[in-house]
């Protein structure tokens, strides 16, 4: 379909805004007055508990091109008792905040209350268990609860507002309020409720939604809507969450619809995806996230989210971009420590993953393209065809008042060939038929390109490119241009008045002149080829791996208040080709000064930007011997990589001291102190009580870790059996003791997050009018998300459900409980409500630095040597680190299979990880899959000593152990990022009422 139909424009409609730096039309946000593309990703600070290494993040995701982060907070770790907010220490935003800074990062910020996030309860704290109102809903009940969270959250969100000199932007109230089971829903009386909660707390920034699915729910129009947003946005999963099916994405499944809805619902706001997929969870007994990574892979980012751009997407934000850590119980039973996610960066911070330079290909392209910004998306719906006469092929446009836009993929998204074309597109010169110089183009499956007309390059016009550009910029009368392909590509651009082009590195390049204009046709290889227009322009024709080496890190200018991103104060922003990760760059006089990761040695390049007479180059603050071409300017130098020596402590010979954790089974323990299980009620309306009181942990502020319940009764003689319901959400575990005798355990699986159990009791157990004690030890995996307004999923309670001693009655059993000490009233305000669970040695905080161990047992391997019965141990142990300065190595705990079982089975046994008092691992062997625990600097003391406590419980009869437990380096980076300050790290001190 060659010819650019008429541009439709949408009318504009929306309410005032409460501020002027902030601002909005259908097509984009402006910011102080420009017209920007917020690309960002999603970062969720509580998941990474080093507020030194926030800043490393935010430079990786700068230098990708992203202009913004969005984050959620968790009302569950803020406000663990309720009316008692504390969002201090590793908990405060405010170094959050000041890293977005320094980076030049926007934020969007999206506090909840309720956030989902695959967090225990979706962010909603233990204590709403026992609040009767319906959660989402207008209940006064529900309403008031979040008060004082979003009261505070809103606070310290509105001080880092754009309007009082800091990065936020944006804000996001309530999340994905999508699906309700209540008649009012969507109910625009509560929805407002929640965004006068904001408003009245000095929330000034637009508010933008994020519709779980595009409904349109409280988009402002027109029509306008009660309740409506600034903004509206909506998220988008296509590919879903079958990481065990990577290789299969589904027919249908890519969303060409989302355009029409937009229109549909909320055409005077710049269309918005708050959340789309940039990788996705993993639940127990997954197959792990290097799956999920092939499934939602650079293949994907290029088809998907150029689908999404041709769209005219203006607000985009990836979800995840860098997951972290399910640290400390925070994380929700569908998944386990790790919230890797798949994300372009992973998990220990490392940008090695395909995806990752991909997204940075994509990124760069769209901030060099202003013209994108206001260039209108045309129905798609007949695509197939479409310019290219070729129905295996789907081309969308974007028409702008001079640059064009399309977007190229096959009519079928999921196919796996390889499709030559040629296309038609229209240009300033008319219909031009590409490539022009013979030959073809190609589309390999499940990749998509951008393909331009007239596009501007700083005053010169790039009349068309079937090769996607990385980037441009222009200095002075001089303008670099850098293109890439795929592997054996055919590519043709084209400039307007280009004059003669000079084949100045490479060869097999073809150059002819056509109306005017200088066509450079080439076959995309491995070699670079790079030509010279007389124009001025230089362009350098790469393969798109080889594109992954380069990097435009635009910084804030120091002159820019509340040191903040105005691209006009920006200088000419230099080109560089650099390896592993680029993150600052810095011309002051003729000087360059540029801060970097490596991997290995690399050669250093500025290809454009550099000073004309270049004095001086340095790297991670070291000067570097330069060479600068007088005719290009072009600055090369060679960055050295030296290999780091050091050694991490050896876990089998470090020597461990050991306790019993589980004295509770012991005749002689004395329980005086616990909580006596006596409410005859509970406000949970997700079950209704049978037992005669409630045993739900969440009753008696028991809302994380491991649960402890013991059951006291005198005996009759008649007792045979136990019957047991016990729910801990999926995966979970029960082990059952009746006194010293252990009855049996439920091991657990992926598929139970309850669990009906009977024991048979050994005959000569219950004498007559003795007295015995059951305990039940079952470990608490998170509370469930509660996805659905009115719903009551997240009340699904923890603990024992029912039981039944055969031959009683129930009320002849006496119980009491116990969880983390004092519940919520926590001890440890370092760590928070949710890091610490039941087991003794958690309740006596032996799990802290300066824990007094030195009584205890020896043992030479630790969790290795384990245990020969059901039970539980805890295990200690302190080593020294001198990791070398200069260095970016992750260190992670590694454990090993251990024999099987006398069936074939895997023996079923769980631990927790601690290192100075964090849990950062929840290892459960039977069933899976993360047997690595990656545990950040800052965490680990890279100079100093640690404390490293293991937990081990077996849950069989005959006992169980760690097969190996290893400390492992990852891939060592020389880095520039410099020192990493240490989380705190408070240490032990005796524990009143500890029992």
């Amino acid at each position: 379909m060659p010819g650019k139909p008429n541009v439709m424009i949408r009318k504009a409609y929306k309410r005032a805004p409460l501020q002027d730096l902030v601002t909005w039309d259908e097509h984009s946000l402006f910011v102080r007055g420009e017209r920007i593309l917020f690309y960002s990703g999603e970062v969720h600070p509580f998941r990474l508990p080093v507020a030194g290494l926030y800043l490393d993040v935010f430079q990786k995701i700068k230098a990708l091109g992203y202009n913004g982060v969005s984050f959620y907070t968790d009302w569950a770790l803020l406000e663990g008792k309720q009316g008692e907010f504390n969002a201090s220490g590793v908990f405060a935003l405010e170094p959050f905040f000041e890293a977005a800074q320094t980076a030049g990062i926007y934020l969007l910020a999206r506090p909840g209350p309720y956030i989902n996030a695959e967090a225990s309860g979706g962010g909603f704290p233990g204590w709403l268990q026992r609040n009767p109102a319906l959660l989402r809903t207008r209940e006064p009940g529900y309403e008031h609860a979040t008060d004082n969270y979003v009261t505070n959250i809103a606070s310290i969100v509105a001080k880092a507002q754009i309007t009082n000199g800091g990065p936020v932007i944006l804000v996001q109230p309530e999340n994905e309020y999508s699906q309700g089971v209540v008649p009012e829903f969507p109910d625009p009386v509560y929805f407002s409720y929640v965004e006068q909660q904001y408003r009245d707390a000095g929330i000034v920034v637009p508010l933008i939604s994020n519709d779980a699915y595009p409904h349109g729910f409280f988009a402002p129009g027109p029509p306008a809507q009660p309740a409506a947003v600034d903004i509206y946005g909506h998220d988008g999963y296509p590919l879903g969450f079958d990481c065990a099916n990577p290789e299969t994405w589904p027919d249908n499944a890519l969303p060409t619809y989302y355009l029409t809805l937009h229109r549909e619902q909320s055409q005077s706001t710049p269309y918005s995806i708050v959340e789309f997929q940039g990788g996705s969870f993993d639940p127990w007994g997954g197959l792990g996230f290097a799956q999920c990574g092939e499934l939602l892979s650079a293949e994907f980012e290029r088809v998907f989210y150029k689908n999404d751009f041709s769209f005219g997407m203006t607000i985009f934000n990836i979800y995840m971009t860098y997951g972290g850590t399910n640290w400390g119980n925070l994380g929700h039973p569908g998944g386990y420590t790790s919230y890797d996610y798949a994300a372009v960066i992973d998990e220990s911070r490392g940008v090695t993953r395909e995806k990752y330079s991909e997204a940075k290909l994509e990124a760069n392209f769209m901030q060099a393209s202003p013209a994108y910004l206001t260039a209108v998306a045309q129905n798609n719906t007949n695509a197939n065809g479409s310019y290219t006469g070729n129905s295996a092929l789907a081309t969308t446009a974007l028409f702008g008042n001079v640059t064009n836009f399309f977007v190229i993929r096959h009519g079928a998204y999921n196919s796996l060939a390889t499709t030559d074309y040629s296309i038609t597109l229209p240009t300033s010169k008319g219909n031009i038929t590409i490539p022009q110089l013979g030959g073809t183009l190609s589309l390999h499956g499940r990749d998509s390109k951008f393909h331009v007309t007239d596009y501007d390059l700083g005053g010169l016009n790039l009349l068309y490119s079937s090769a996607e550009i990385f980037t441009w910029k222009r200095y002075g009368n001089k303008r670099v241009l850098v293109v890439h392909g795929g592997p054996g590509e055919e590519h043709e651009l084209a400039i307007s008045g280009g004059g003669g082009a000079q084949t100045t590195e490479g060869s097999g390049v073809q150059t002819a002149q056509k109306n005017g204009a200088t066509v450079i046709n080439y076959k995309v290889s491995s070699q670079r080829r790079v030509v010279t227009l007389n124009c001025g322009l230089t362009v350098y024709l790469l393969d798109r791996n080889s594109a992954y080496n380069y990097w435009v890190i635009d910084l804030p200018s120091d002159s820019v208040t509340g040191n903040h991103t105005n691209p006009k104060l920006f200088t000419s922003v230099p080109i560089v080709k650099a390896g592993y990760l680029l993150r600052t760059v810095e011309i002051s006089d003729s000087c360059i000064h540029l801060t970097g990761d490596l991997n290995s040695t690399t050669s250093l390049e500025i290809i454009g930007g550099a000073p004309a007479h270049t004095s001086e180059l340095t790297f991670n603050g070291k000067s570097l011997p330069f060479k600068q071409s007088p005719q290009s300017g072009v600055v090369t130098a060679t960055a050295t990589y030296h290999n780091a020596t050091f050694t991490l402590p050896d876990l089998s010979t470090i020597g461990w001291k050991v306790l019993d954790t589980l004295p509770e089974i012991k005749n002689s323990y004395d329980d005086s102190l616990w909580t006596q299980a006596s409410l005859t009620y509970s406000n949970n309306t997700a079950r209704n009580l049978t037992t005669p009181t409630s045993l739900y942990a969440s009753d008696y502020g028991y809302n994380t870790g491991s649960l402890l319940y013991r059951g006291h009764f005198t005996a009759t003689g008649s007792e045979k059996t136990l019957y047991l319901a016990t729910q801990g959400g999926s995966a979970f575990g029960h082990s059952v003791w009746v006194n010293s005798t252990y009855l049996g355990s439920f091991a657990g699986a992926d598929v139970y997050s309850q669990y009906n159990s009977t024991y048979t009791l050994p005959s000569n157990l219950c004498l007559q009018g003795e007295s015995y004690v059951i305990t039940v030890l079952i470990d608490h995996m998170g509370l469930d998300e509660n996805g659905e307004a009115g719903s009551s999923e997240m009340k699904n309670p923890r603990g024992i459900l029912d039981f039944t001693l055969s031959g009683r009655e129930k009320s002849a059993i006496s119980w009491k409980l116990s969880g983390n000490l004092h519940g919520e009233d926590f001890v440890d305000k370092t760590r928070g409500p949710l890091n610490e669970g039941g087991l003794y040695a958690e309740r006596q905080g032996y799990h802290l630095p300066g824990a007094p161990t030195a009584t205890w047992p020896t043992s030479a391997l630790g969790p290795m040597e384990g245990l020969s019965s059901a039970g539980v141990n805890f295990y200690s142990t302190s080593f020294e680190l001198d990791m070398p300065e200069g260095y970016d190595i992750p260190i992670s705990f590694s454990l090993s299979n251990t024999t099987a079982a006398a069936d074939g089975s895997a023996l079923a046994f769980r631990c927790q990880i601690y290192v100075n008092g964090y849990q950062f691992g929840k290892y459960v062997h039977n069933v899976g899959p993360q047997d690595v625990f990656p545990v950040p600097e800052g965490i680990f003391d890279y100079h100093g000593s640690n404390y490293v406590a293991v937990s081990l419980w077996s849950l069989e009869g005959s006992g169980a152990k760690v097969g190996n437990l290893s400390l492992v380096a990852g891939p060592v980076v020389q880095s520039g990022y410099g020192p990493v300050e240490m989380a705190p790290l408070t240490g032990w001190s005796k524990r009143a009422g500890a029992y």
